[in-house]
């Protein structure tokens, strides 16, 4: 599904990302791993065509984007669905409007399909009758789960989470993992999931990549991934108290 080839990228003289590859495979969850200022959140934004590399190439499906204009970039984009760290809801809008964003702004479905499809996406993300509160009424529990139904709502082929358990407490961030994870299998979605957060990572993936200092270090099934003898892996592992997953 998404295919990153030999990719660099540079901030002025500082590089970010080394010669990255990384193949993530149609209908897994990959977890993205690593401490901050690794380059796990640069290698979000060039999945998603928000920044170019230096270098190399990103393919999602059979578009190579790492070279596409703005306009190819958003047909590309509606094969994906993002949610954000701080889930980015427009605080001008019902909740209901902010899950029909995407509707209203790429396709040509009547109000009435699109009520039809903000109701059953809220419904799917365990959110009824919620379309006309605003966002400021929410909790930050809700607020995911809200822009986890906007960004399905597009019918996704790939969902792109950036930290999703940030600024929740243990109880909810088990339940949007939980969320996560039923996502991925009701709607056979690819999911990526960056974040710093082992025990999520653990709980959701298939499969975890860590980035450490611009590098990618490792690559694996969450069973073999623990048992990587490389320190830096086992560091991650003891800092987070995490070894008792």
């Amino acid at each position: 599904m998404i295919k990153i080839k030999n990719v660099s990228k540079y901030f002025n003289t500082k590089a970010a990302l080394k010669n990255i590859n990384l193949e993530i495979y149609d209908g897994e969850t990959l977890a993205i791993i690593g401490g901050s200022g690794s380059g796990k959140s640069t290698l979000l934004r060039l999945m998603i065509g928000l920044i170019q590399p230096t270098s190399g190439e990103i393919w999602i499906g059979n578009d190579e984007i790492s070279t596409m204009s703005e306009a190819e970039l958003t047909h590309v984009r509606l094969r994906m669905g993002m949610v954000f760290q701080y889930s980015a809801l427009f605080d001008s809008m019902t909740v209901g409007d902010n899950v029909a964003f995407g509707l209203v702004e790429h396709t040509d479905y009547s109000n009435d399909k699109i009520k039809a499809i903000v109701k059953d996406k809220l419904k799917q993300v365990g959110l009824e009758g919620v379309e006309n509160l605003m966002p400021n009424e929410l909790s930050g529990g809700m607020k995911k789960r809200v822009s986890l139904a906007r960004a399905i709502a597009i019918e996704p082929e790939i969902i792109f989470y950036d930290e999703p358990s940030s600024g929740l407490d243990p109880i909810t961030t088990t339940k949007i993992d939980e969320l996560i994870i039923s996502t991925q299998k009701n709607l056979g979605v690819t999911s990526v999931v960056v974040t710093h957060d082992m025990a999520s990572a653990c709980r959701i993936s298939n499969r975890i990549a860590m980035v450490y200092q611009g590098e990618l270090i490792a690559v694996d099934t969450v069973e073999r991934f623990r048992n990587i003898p490389d320190t830096r892996v086992q560091d991650f592992f003891k800092t987070l108290k995490t070894d008792n997953i």
